[in-house]
């Protein structure tokens, strides 16, 4: 009788995510890439500020690992003709960039010359 009504919360918690999945793309607040979900609000913040509504919400601030993850940003970045703040920062190495908990990159997809290391992308 237990498992039977776990599997009936499950059932409705699924159903529940599945209808506010489908609102929240319906609103273009959401977008999937790679079994990760992308969101943003279109409100605009300095990185501390982004990074802490991030953590509150159970999410991390995005870092792209490859194209579609990096186009899934971009679809934000159009959608709201602004800037996007990325997980990533400068080593105590010069133009050399990792992800906030000091993991080596392994995708980039910078323009020619970017990141300066100058502090202003």
């Amino acid at each position: 009788l237990v498992d039977n009504e776990m599997e009936d919360v499950i059932r409705q918690l699924e159903h529940q995510i599945s209808r506010l999945a489908g609102v929240l793309s319906l609103e273009k607040m959401i977008t999937a890439s790679g079994g990760k979900i992308f969101a943003a609000n279109g409100e605009k913040a300095d990185f501390q500020t982004t990074l802490k509504k991030c953590k509150e919400v159970g999410g991390s601030i995005a870092t792209p690992r490859n194209p579609g993850e990096n186009d899934a940003i971009l679809y934000f970045v159009k959608k709201f003709n602004a800037y996007a703040y990325l997980g990533i920062k400068e080593s105590l190495i010069p133009s050399n960039f990792q992800f906030l908990d000091g993991t080596q990159l392994s995708y980039t997809n910078w323009h020619l010359s970017k990141p300066s290391g100058k502090g202003e992308e």
